[in-house]
Protein backbone atom coordinates (compact mmCIF):
# COMPACT_ATOMS: atom_id res chain seq x y z
CA UNK A 1 0.00 0.00 0.00
CA UNK A 2 1.35 3.30 -0.94
CA UNK A 3 0.77 5.92 1.78
CA UNK A 4 -0.04 9.88 0.90
CA UNK A 5 0.11 13.11 2.98
CA UNK A 6 -2.87 14.65 4.06
CA UNK A 7 -2.57 18.26 3.04
CA UNK A 8 -0.22 20.30 5.13
CA UNK A 9 -0.81 18.07 8.20
CA UNK A 10 1.33 15.44 9.74
CA UNK A 11 -0.65 12.13 8.54
CA UNK A 12 0.05 10.12 6.18
CA UNK A 13 -3.07 7.95 4.61
CA UNK A 14 -3.45 5.28 2.74
CA UNK A 15 -3.73 6.06 -1.44
CA UNK A 16 -6.89 3.85 -0.73
CA UNK A 17 -9.52 4.98 1.80
CA UNK A 18 -12.15 2.63 3.27
CA UNK A 19 -15.93 3.81 1.99
CA UNK A 20 -18.68 2.86 4.33
CA UNK A 21 -21.92 4.52 3.02
CA UNK A 22 -23.55 0.88 2.50
CA UNK A 23 -23.14 -0.38 6.16
CA UNK A 24 -26.63 -0.10 8.10
CA UNK A 25 -28.58 -0.47 4.96
CA UNK A 26 -26.99 -2.71 2.36
CA UNK A 27 -24.95 -4.50 4.86
CA UNK A 28 -24.95 -5.50 8.01
CA UNK A 29 -23.13 -4.71 10.92
CA UNK A 30 -20.88 -7.96 10.93
CA UNK A 31 -20.02 -7.69 7.33
CA UNK A 32 -18.99 -4.27 8.05
CA UNK A 33 -16.56 -5.86 10.51
CA UNK A 34 -15.53 -7.99 8.02
CA UNK A 35 -14.84 -5.22 5.50
CA UNK A 36 -12.42 -3.21 8.00
CA UNK A 37 -10.43 -6.49 9.30
CA UNK A 38 -9.84 -6.89 5.24
CA UNK A 39 -9.10 -3.66 4.52
CA UNK A 40 -6.78 -3.63 7.20
CA UNK A 41 -5.08 -6.10 5.95
CA UNK A 42 -4.49 -5.07 3.01
CA UNK A 43 -3.20 -1.79 4.56
CA UNK A 44 -5.75 0.47 4.51
CA UNK A 45 -5.37 2.88 7.77
CA UNK A 46 -8.06 5.51 6.58
CA UNK A 47 -11.65 5.07 6.71
CA UNK A 48 -14.56 7.82 5.67
CA UNK A 49 -18.02 7.78 6.89
CA UNK A 50 -20.89 10.61 7.42
CA UNK A 51 -23.46 11.33 9.97
CA UNK A 52 -26.15 10.78 7.58
CA UNK A 53 -25.01 7.31 6.49
CA UNK A 54 -26.12 4.71 5.63
CA UNK A 55 -27.18 5.93 2.23
CA UNK A 56 -30.13 6.45 0.92
CA UNK A 57 -30.56 8.03 4.43
CA UNK A 58 -33.29 8.33 6.56
CA UNK A 59 -34.32 9.08 9.68
CA UNK A 60 -34.25 4.92 10.42
CA UNK A 61 -30.49 4.67 9.23
CA UNK A 62 -29.03 7.88 9.72
CA UNK A 63 -25.73 7.61 12.24
CA UNK A 64 -26.02 3.18 11.84
CA UNK A 65 -22.43 3.37 9.83
CA UNK A 66 -20.96 5.31 12.66
CA UNK A 67 -22.27 3.01 15.15
CA UNK A 68 -20.65 0.25 13.49
CA UNK A 69 -17.36 1.79 13.09
CA UNK A 70 -17.29 2.49 16.31
CA UNK A 71 -18.55 -0.81 17.63
CA UNK A 72 -15.90 -2.31 15.30
CA UNK A 73 -13.52 0.29 17.50
CA UNK A 74 -14.66 -1.31 20.28
CA UNK A 75 -13.97 -5.03 19.58
CA UNK A 76 -10.50 -4.80 17.61
CA UNK A 77 -9.09 -2.22 20.06
CA UNK A 78 -7.42 -0.56 16.56
CA UNK A 79 -9.02 2.90 16.90
CA UNK A 80 -5.30 4.00 17.12
CA UNK A 81 -4.36 2.29 13.77
CA UNK A 82 -7.25 4.60 11.66
CA UNK A 83 -7.22 7.80 10.36
CA UNK A 84 -10.97 8.40 10.73
CA UNK A 85 -12.84 11.03 8.94
CA UNK A 86 -16.39 11.56 8.73
CA UNK A 87 -18.88 14.51 7.53
CA UNK A 88 -21.20 17.09 9.24
CA UNK A 89 -24.53 16.89 6.52
CA UNK A 90 -25.34 20.56 4.96
CA UNK A 91 -28.80 21.73 4.63
CA UNK A 92 -31.79 20.60 2.26
CA UNK A 93 -35.29 19.83 2.84
CA UNK A 94 -34.36 16.13 1.81
CA UNK A 95 -32.27 15.88 5.22
CA UNK A 96 -34.76 17.45 7.82
CA UNK A 97 -34.40 14.23 9.71
CA UNK A 98 -31.12 15.03 10.85
CA UNK A 99 -31.33 18.14 13.53
CA UNK A 100 -34.58 19.21 12.14
CA UNK A 101 -32.76 20.47 9.19
CA UNK A 102 -28.76 20.56 9.21
CA UNK A 103 -26.82 24.47 9.05
CA UNK A 104 -23.22 25.15 9.23
CA UNK A 105 -23.22 27.02 11.93
CA UNK A 106 -21.47 26.97 15.94
CA UNK A 107 -24.74 25.59 17.40
CA UNK A 108 -25.22 22.66 14.74
CA UNK A 109 -21.49 21.82 14.45
CA UNK A 110 -21.11 21.24 17.63
CA UNK A 111 -23.90 18.66 17.82
CA UNK A 112 -23.00 17.21 14.88
CA UNK A 113 -19.54 16.61 15.93
CA UNK A 114 -20.98 15.37 19.66
CA UNK A 115 -23.56 13.30 18.07
CA UNK A 116 -20.34 11.43 15.84
CA UNK A 117 -17.79 10.96 18.94
CA UNK A 118 -20.52 8.86 20.48
CA UNK A 119 -21.42 6.94 17.87
CA UNK A 120 -18.09 6.31 16.38
CA UNK A 121 -16.93 5.65 20.60
CA UNK A 122 -14.07 7.74 20.12
CA UNK A 123 -12.58 11.21 21.62
CA UNK A 124 -11.53 13.34 18.73
CA UNK A 125 -11.99 12.78 15.00
CA UNK A 126 -8.91 12.89 12.49
CA UNK A 127 -10.52 14.68 9.53
CA UNK A 128 -14.45 16.38 9.71
CA UNK A 129 -15.66 17.10 6.57
CA UNK A 130 -18.11 19.74 5.67
CA UNK A 131 -20.50 17.10 3.61
CA UNK A 132 -21.87 19.70 0.92
CA UNK A 133 -21.50 23.37 0.84
CA UNK A 134 -24.29 25.64 2.77
CA UNK A 135 -24.95 27.69 -0.12
CA UNK A 136 -26.81 26.60 -3.22
CA UNK A 137 -23.97 25.74 -5.67
CA UNK A 138 -23.37 23.44 -8.36
CA UNK A 139 -23.22 19.96 -6.76
CA UNK A 140 -24.78 16.45 -6.84
CA UNK A 141 -24.33 16.68 -10.52
CA UNK A 142 -25.12 19.78 -11.71
CA UNK A 143 -22.66 22.03 -13.74
CA UNK A 144 -23.88 24.86 -14.27
CA UNK A 145 -23.83 27.76 -11.63
CA UNK A 146 -27.41 29.83 -11.12
CA UNK A 147 -27.16 32.32 -8.67
CA UNK A 148 -29.95 32.64 -5.77
CA UNK A 149 -29.52 36.76 -4.84
CA UNK A 150 -31.85 35.79 -1.43
CA UNK A 151 -30.54 32.69 -0.14
CA UNK A 152 -29.35 33.40 3.49
CA UNK A 153 -26.77 30.81 3.77
CA UNK A 154 -24.39 30.61 6.52
CA UNK A 155 -21.11 33.02 5.66
CA UNK A 156 -18.16 30.69 5.14
CA UNK A 157 -16.06 33.09 7.90
CA UNK A 158 -19.01 31.76 10.89
CA UNK A 159 -18.35 28.28 9.63
CA UNK A 160 -14.52 28.08 9.61
CA UNK A 161 -15.04 30.17 13.13
CA UNK A 162 -17.23 26.98 14.94
CA UNK A 163 -14.42 24.68 13.12
CA UNK A 164 -11.49 26.55 14.48
CA UNK A 165 -13.24 26.37 18.35
CA UNK A 166 -13.71 22.80 17.63
CA UNK A 167 -10.27 21.85 16.87
CA UNK A 168 -9.21 24.04 19.59
CA UNK A 169 -11.40 22.24 21.87
CA UNK A 170 -9.74 18.54 20.49
CA UNK A 171 -12.76 17.49 19.31
CA UNK A 172 -11.75 17.11 15.86
CA UNK A 173 -8.09 17.67 14.63
CA UNK A 174 -8.26 18.86 11.03
CA UNK A 175 -11.11 19.87 8.83
CA UNK A 176 -12.16 19.33 5.18
CA UNK A 177 -14.81 20.18 2.67
CA UNK A 178 -17.03 17.97 -0.13
CA UNK A 179 -18.87 18.55 -3.05
CA UNK A 180 -17.54 22.03 -3.20
CA UNK A 181 -16.44 24.28 -6.12
CA UNK A 182 -13.52 25.87 -7.28
CA UNK A 183 -14.53 29.18 -5.75
CA UNK A 184 -15.58 27.93 -2.28
CA UNK A 185 -12.47 25.92 -1.64
CA UNK A 186 -10.79 29.43 -2.19
CA UNK A 187 -12.80 30.90 -0.28
CA UNK A 188 -11.98 28.73 2.69
CA UNK A 189 -8.59 28.72 1.96
CA UNK A 190 -8.74 32.73 1.82
CA UNK A 191 -10.69 33.17 4.75
CA UNK A 192 -9.00 30.61 7.01
CA UNK A 193 -5.49 32.65 6.06
CA UNK A 194 -7.58 36.15 7.01
CA UNK A 195 -8.02 34.81 10.37
CA UNK A 196 -5.09 33.04 11.14
CA UNK A 197 -7.21 30.03 11.19
CA UNK A 198 -6.65 26.22 10.45
CA UNK A 199 -7.29 25.75 6.42
CA UNK A 200 -8.73 23.03 4.78
CA UNK A 201 -6.74 19.90 4.28
CA UNK A 202 -9.08 18.14 1.52
CA UNK A 203 -11.87 18.06 -1.00
CA UNK A 204 -13.78 15.22 -1.26
CA UNK A 205 -15.68 15.29 -4.94
CA UNK A 206 -16.77 12.61 -6.81
CA UNK A 207 -14.52 11.61 -9.79
CA UNK A 208 -14.22 8.71 -12.27
CA UNK A 209 -13.85 7.82 -15.89
CA UNK A 210 -17.48 9.31 -16.24
CA UNK A 211 -16.92 12.15 -14.28
CA UNK A 212 -13.72 14.01 -14.54
CA UNK A 213 -15.21 17.48 -14.04
CA UNK A 214 -12.61 18.05 -10.88
CA UNK A 215 -9.90 18.59 -13.66
CA UNK A 216 -11.38 21.76 -14.75
CA UNK A 217 -10.36 24.69 -12.36
CA UNK A 218 -10.18 22.27 -8.76
CA UNK A 219 -6.95 20.02 -9.59
CA UNK A 220 -5.19 23.31 -9.67
CA UNK A 221 -6.29 24.93 -6.22
CA UNK A 222 -5.41 21.02 -5.21
CA UNK A 223 -2.17 21.21 -6.34
CA UNK A 224 -1.09 24.89 -5.19
CA UNK A 225 -3.19 24.90 -1.98
CA UNK A 226 -2.10 21.37 -0.69
CA UNK A 227 -5.90 20.52 -0.88
CA UNK A 228 -5.86 16.88 -2.52
CA UNK A 229 -8.78 15.12 -3.31
CA UNK A 230 -10.93 12.05 -1.52
CA UNK A 231 -12.09 10.73 -4.84
CA UNK A 232 -15.22 9.55 -4.44
CA UNK A 233 -17.96 7.34 -6.70
CA UNK A 234 -14.40 6.46 -8.47
CA UNK A 235 -16.75 3.48 -9.90
CA UNK A 236 -20.18 5.49 -10.52
CA UNK A 237 -21.95 3.35 -8.17
CA UNK A 238 -20.62 0.42 -10.04
CA UNK A 239 -21.40 1.34 -13.24
CA UNK A 240 -17.63 1.27 -14.51
CA UNK A 241 -17.02 -2.69 -13.42
CA UNK A 242 -19.32 -3.48 -16.29
CA UNK A 243 -21.89 -5.69 -14.04
CA UNK A 244 -24.65 -3.57 -15.94
CA UNK A 245 -23.88 -3.77 -19.11
CA UNK A 246 -26.34 -4.72 -21.60
CA UNK A 247 -29.28 -3.69 -19.68
CA UNK A 248 -28.49 -6.33 -17.08
CA UNK A 249 -29.91 -5.24 -13.27
CA UNK A 250 -27.81 -7.46 -10.59
CA UNK A 251 -30.17 -8.33 -7.58
CA UNK A 252 -29.60 -6.44 -4.44
CA UNK A 253 -27.02 -3.67 -6.51
CA UNK A 254 -26.74 -0.24 -5.62
CA UNK A 255 -28.78 1.20 -8.81
CA UNK A 256 -30.98 -2.00 -9.04
CA UNK A 257 -32.27 -1.28 -5.48
CA UNK A 258 -32.54 2.87 -6.21
CA UNK A 259 -33.10 4.03 -9.43
CA UNK A 260 -33.41 7.49 -8.01
CA UNK A 261 -29.58 7.59 -8.36
CA UNK A 262 -29.50 7.88 -11.99
CA UNK A 263 -26.61 10.00 -13.10
CA UNK A 264 -24.86 7.28 -14.17
CA UNK A 265 -27.01 5.34 -16.09
CA UNK A 266 -28.36 8.40 -19.23
CA UNK A 267 -27.28 6.39 -22.69
CA UNK A 268 -23.71 8.74 -22.91
CA UNK A 269 -22.77 7.21 -19.67
CA UNK A 270 -23.72 3.67 -20.75
CA UNK A 271 -21.69 4.36 -24.51
CA UNK A 272 -18.85 5.48 -22.52
CA UNK A 273 -18.78 2.82 -19.97
CA UNK A 274 -18.89 -0.20 -22.47
CA UNK A 275 -15.68 1.40 -23.93
CA UNK A 276 -13.68 1.44 -21.22
CA UNK A 277 -14.99 -2.31 -20.23
CA UNK A 278 -14.04 -3.05 -23.47
CA UNK A 279 -10.64 -1.42 -23.68
CA UNK A 280 -9.91 -3.21 -19.95
CA UNK A 281 -10.87 -6.38 -21.60
CA UNK A 282 -8.33 -5.83 -24.31
CA UNK A 283 -5.35 -5.75 -21.77
CA UNK A 284 -6.81 -8.42 -19.56
CA UNK A 285 -7.67 -6.39 -16.62
CA UNK A 286 -10.75 -5.81 -14.54
CA UNK A 287 -12.86 -2.83 -16.05
CA UNK A 288 -13.43 -2.21 -12.27
CA UNK A 289 -9.81 -2.05 -11.33
CA UNK A 290 -8.64 -0.35 -14.33
CA UNK A 291 -11.16 2.41 -13.54
CA UNK A 292 -9.95 2.26 -10.20
CA UNK A 293 -6.43 2.77 -10.96
CA UNK A 294 -6.84 5.46 -13.23
CA UNK A 295 -8.12 7.47 -10.34
CA UNK A 296 -5.72 6.36 -7.91
CA UNK A 297 -2.93 7.43 -9.75
CA UNK A 298 -3.85 10.82 -10.76
CA UNK A 299 -1.18 13.34 -8.89
CA UNK A 300 -3.89 15.84 -7.18
CA UNK A 301 -5.91 12.65 -5.45
CA UNK A 302 -4.89 11.71 -1.61
CA UNK A 303 -7.29 9.02 -1.26
CA UNK A 304 -9.48 6.94 -3.52
CA UNK A 305 -12.41 6.11 -1.78
CA UNK A 306 -13.35 2.30 -2.51
CA UNK A 307 -16.72 0.25 -1.45
CA UNK A 308 -18.10 -2.61 -1.91
CA UNK A 309 -21.11 -4.89 -0.79
CA UNK A 310 -19.65 -7.61 -0.66
CA UNK A 311 -16.23 -8.99 0.11
CA UNK A 312 -15.26 -10.12 -2.99
CA UNK A 313 -15.47 -6.94 -4.49
CA UNK A 314 -13.56 -5.66 -1.69
CA UNK A 315 -11.23 -7.35 -2.39
CA UNK A 316 -11.10 -6.84 -6.30
CA UNK A 317 -11.26 -3.20 -5.53
CA UNK A 318 -7.98 -3.09 -3.17
CA UNK A 319 -5.99 -5.23 -5.54
CA UNK A 320 -6.32 -2.26 -7.75
CA UNK A 321 -3.71 -0.69 -6.82
CA UNK A 322 -1.45 -3.58 -8.20
CA UNK A 323 -2.92 -2.47 -11.89
CA UNK A 324 -0.34 -1.60 -14.45
CA UNK A 325 -1.06 1.82 -16.12
CA UNK A 326 1.46 2.86 -19.11
CA UNK A 327 1.01 5.87 -20.68
CA UNK A 328 -0.38 4.17 -23.95
CA UNK A 329 -3.15 3.00 -21.74
CA UNK A 330 -3.93 6.96 -20.57
CA UNK A 331 -3.68 7.69 -23.93
CA UNK A 332 -6.32 5.33 -24.90
CA UNK A 333 -8.50 6.40 -21.96
CA UNK A 334 -8.29 10.20 -22.54
CA UNK A 335 -8.99 9.22 -26.22
CA UNK A 336 -12.87 7.88 -24.69
CA UNK A 337 -12.85 11.10 -22.65
CA UNK A 338 -12.92 13.26 -25.65
CA UNK A 339 -15.63 11.19 -27.20
CA UNK A 340 -18.10 11.28 -23.83
CA UNK A 341 -16.50 13.94 -21.75
CA UNK A 342 -19.09 14.58 -18.63
CA UNK A 343 -21.71 11.54 -19.28
CA UNK A 344 -22.07 11.72 -15.58
CA UNK A 345 -21.22 14.91 -13.72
Amino acid sequence: MEYRRLGRTDLNVSALCLGTMTWGKQNTAEEGFAQMDLAVEHGINFFDTAEMYAVPTSAETAGKTEEIIGEWFTRSGRRQDIILATKAAGPGDWIKHIRGGPRLNREHLEQAVEGSLKRLRTDVIDLYQLHWPERSTNFFGRLGYKHRRDEQAVPIEETIEALEGLIKAGKIRHYGLSNETAWGAMKYVMEAERRGAPRPVSIQNPYSLLNRSFEVGLAEVAHREDIGLLAYSPLAFGMLSGKYRDNTWPEAARLTLFKQFSRYTNPQAEAATEKYCQLAEAHNLSPAQLALQYVTTRPFVTSNIIGATSLAQLEENLRSIEVPLDKELEKALDAIHAEHPYPSP
